[in-house]
């Protein structure tokens, strides 16, 4: 059995992407099926250990990302993807999947585009509240559609599509508190707040992180995510603005978290401030942490803005937009929300009832239908 897996190169889609995979081991597992072979299909591996410790191979495709706007990377980019399906139909034809697995993203549509042209079986899963192009035009064609967003189902055929969550990987449903403080050279008394970027990191967060910093390093300590191309520029400004502060040790900047890191800085923390990337908002639910929410504006990127309300109707975590975030705003909600214990065990329940724990098992179970129906066709 030969499954492919594909989707856009960011970790929004790449990690939902693991824990697919790795449910797709324990349902082999359990139904003591013949090890499959696994197969990622994009730009660029991503995070390449995390390929390896799930034994997925990786094969590059070429993609360009066609823009809203005009601009003349539009032309060069163009290209790029013509060469990119003609490598995916060479790559489709190859290994020849029972199954073809996507996330959606522009990094998607040459391996769609081959799976279409080859009449392979297609599952495809959206992520956020606003489906995507890529993924639109292939929910005409896909054997099955799974959302993360209720409302997003109205974007696709009725009888293809399933509301599912979005799957996250099995190793940060366990969040890692003891040894934590430890771990990450926490005070065992003081608040934490973890802030997180998403996988790139946040300029507009950074910015006015690092202006509330004298603020926020009185009463809390900060773990903040701020992207591993961010990460030397951040220690160097923190360093100027929290000089003589007597509680500089409270600032805790990483480029990235690792999987270890990430739960034990969930684990910790009584408070989460968050892009609203899909896979973030829905880490958030499954651990239960209260949280505020920025999303990316809507003129940048039009799914954010639908992710945190959708999460916010839901009434687990406040949503602050990014053309109103000040120093002054961020550190006043945090305040606000740490002095009001209720109605951050409110919000954490909130999130708990929104979260899906079992997406990444119920679209294993769809990959594995499908494949063995089309193996045995």
């Amino acid at each position: 059995m030969k499954i492919v897996f594909t989707g856009g190169g960011s970790g929004g889609h790449f990690y939902p992407i693991i824990a697919v995979a790795q449910s797709v081991r324990d349902v082999i597992a359990e139904k003591k099926l013949l090890k499959p072979e696994l197969y990622y299909i994009g730009p660029k591996p991503f995070d390449e250990r995390a390929l390896f410790e799930n034994d997925i191979e990786f094969r590059k495709s070429a993609a360009g990302k066609i823009r809203r706007y005009f601009s003349i990377k539009n032309i060069f980019d163009s290209i790029k993807t013509t060469w990119g399906v003609i490598k995916a139909v060479f790559q489709i034809y190859s290994i020849y999947p029972d199954v073809v697995f996507s996330k959606g993203g522009y990094a998607s549509f040459p391996t769609v585009l081959a799976t279409k042209l080859f009449r392979i079986p297609l599952i495809i899963h959206e992520s956020d509240a606003a489906a995507g192009r890529v993924n639109k035009w292939a929910g005409k064609f896909a054997n099955k559609v799974a959302v993360s967003y209720p409302e997003t189902a109205e974007d696709f055929p009725e009888e293809k599509v399933a509301y599912t969550g979005n799957p996250i990987r099995k190793d940060l449903f366990n969040l890692q508190r003891e040894g934590a403080r430890e771990y990450l050279n926490l005070e065992t008394t003081v608040p934490v707040i973890l802030i997180m970027g998403g996988s790139q990191g946040s300029q507009a967060i950074n910015d006015k992180v690092l202006d509330a910093l004298p603020e926020l390093v009185k009463d809390y300590q900060i773990i903040h995510q701020v992207g591993e191309k961010n990460i030397k520029e951040i220690e160097g400004v923190a360093k100027v603005v929290l000089d003589g502060n007597q509680n500089i040790t409270r600032y805790h900047p990483f480029g990235t978290l690792d999987t270890l890191a990430l739960r034990m800085s969930a684990g910790a923390a009584s408070l989460i401030v968050s892009r609203a990337g899909s896979g973030a908002l829905f880490e958030i639910a499954a651990w239960g942490v209260p949280s505020i929410i920025i999303p990316i504006p809507e003129d940048v990127s039009h799914d954010q803005q639908k992710n945190a309300f959708s999460f916010a109707k839901a009434g687990a975590c406040v949503v602050v937009h990014q053309k109103n975030l000040t120093a002054h705003l961020l550190v006043s909600e945090i305040n606000r929300l740490m002095n009001d214990e209720g109605e951050r065990a409110k919000m954490g329940e909130a999130a708990k009832t929104f979260s899906k724990p079992d997406a990444a098992k119920v679209l294993a179970e769809a990959i594995m239908e499908t494949a063995l129906e089309h193996e045995s066709s």
